[in-house]
């Protein structure tokens, strides 16, 4: 289904910051983002590119698919 990807990026963020106890402007931070931008990423309202993905899991230190990847 159309936009799953994004949908599936944000609720593995959300899901990430989290567990880590991070508030979304902490998270921004950390990834070197505004907080405005963190929270369309987080609703899947963000259509990110794969750099932004990879960028994003190199500074989480996971593997891109582990955000992909659905429930």
């Amino acid at each position: 289904m159309e936009g799953d990807l994004q949908r599936n990026v944000g609720r593995n963020l959300r899901a990430y910051r989290k567990a880590e106890g991070l508030s979304q402007e902490a998270f921004a931070e950390v990834l070197g983002v505004h907080r405005t931008y963190m929270g369309g990423v987080e609703r899947g309202e963000r259509n990110l590119t794969l750099k932004s993905v990879e960028r994003i899991a190199a500074k989480l230190d996971l593997e891109p698919l582990e955000l992909l990847q659905g429930d």
